[in-house]
């Protein structure tokens, strides 16, 4: 499994950043403008139980476990499902915050994301059906450092409502289809 301790993050300067954002989003404009349909992605994953209740995944090169604290029978091997989903939302967040603040000029020196979620268990060990099983409250506390002011930072933070496809899965209702069959 690849864990964070196991994987060595280069830090990048403001420029190699800016550079980054700006090379990949003029090659992306370029090949949605050659082919529109380029701009539809599909993201794959696949996952094994192991263990009491976990989970271990495979997206692309990338492997990971996932896994409940003991008091939902889990081993605590690794973050649950859904420290996993508030994980995303935090490093989705930080991706198109890096993305609009180049975008718009606006200078980001460092941010850093704080995220809560309330989840009501009533409903995973159907104790309560009336209630949802997900999240009934996300809270971001979004703190950025740098020398813009705050309503720049607002302006920002308006831009990335709007783009941050993983903000967007938790506030907006996503079709789904499953399929069971028998292995």
């Amino acid at each position: 499994m690849t864990l964070l301790t196991d994987t060595a993050v280069q830090s990048s300067s403001a420029d190699e950043r800016a550079s980054r954002l700006t090379e990949a989003g003029a090659a992306w404009a370029d090949r949605i403008s050659a082919d529109g349909t380029s701009a539809h992605l599909t993201y794959r994953t696949s996952g094994q139980g192991t263990g009491s209740v976990a989970s271990a995944i495979r997206a692309g090169k990338h492997e990971f476990l996932v896994d409940e604290p003991a008091a939902l029978a889990g081993d605590d091997l690794a973050a649950s499902p859904v420290e996993y989903a508030l994980g995303a939302l935090i490093s989705c967040q930080i991706v198109v915050y890096r993305l609009y603040a180049q975008a718009l000029g606006i200078q980001v020196d460092d941010i850093r994301i704080d995220a809560e979620g309330d989840l009501d268990a009533r409903k995973l060990f159907g104790i309560d059906e009336t209630i949802r099983p997900g999240f009934g409250a996300v809270r971001l506390a979004i703190t950025i450092d740098g020398p813009e002011t705050a309503e720049r930072y607002e302006q920002l933070k308006a831009a990335v409502d709007e783009h941050c496809p993983v903000l967007d899965l938790f506030a907006n209702p996503t079709p789904i289809a499953v399929t069971v069959s028998k292995g």
